[in-house]
């Protein structure tokens, strides 16, 4: 698919949100990875990612969620999905993540 992915970081006193927008797939989930590791490691407190604009999210896209859940975990902090898009949900239904992450 390789749609254009944009992520954008917000940053308060004790947490941040990050927006994304597009699609993550193989082709641009190292570049989410950069990206979503560095705000994780940066933000003092949980960690927000808006998914209001993401159309699309492969295998290789829910790895990267995985991989930042723990790092978060690491510092006893947690990553909380927004605004998640119903086909994109489903994914995570599936796969048993919704488990792992809080889906508002």
């Amino acid at each position: 698919m390789s749609g254009e992915l944009i992520v954008r970081a917000e940053y308060s006193e004790r947490d941040a949100v990050v927006y994304l927008s597009g699609e993550i797939d193989i082709y641009n989930a190292q570049q989410f990875k950069e990206k979503i590791y560095q705000v994780v490691e940066n933000s003092k407190g949980d960690v927000s990612i808006d998914c209001s604009d993401l159309n699309y999210i492969d295998s290789t896209g829910l790895g990267v969620f995985v991989g930042a859940l723990k790092k978060a975990k690491q510092n006893n902090r947690d990553i909380h999905i927004l605004n998640i898009r119903d086909n994109i949900k489903k994914l995570f239904v599936i796969t048993g993540l919704d488990k792992l992450f809080i889906i508002h």
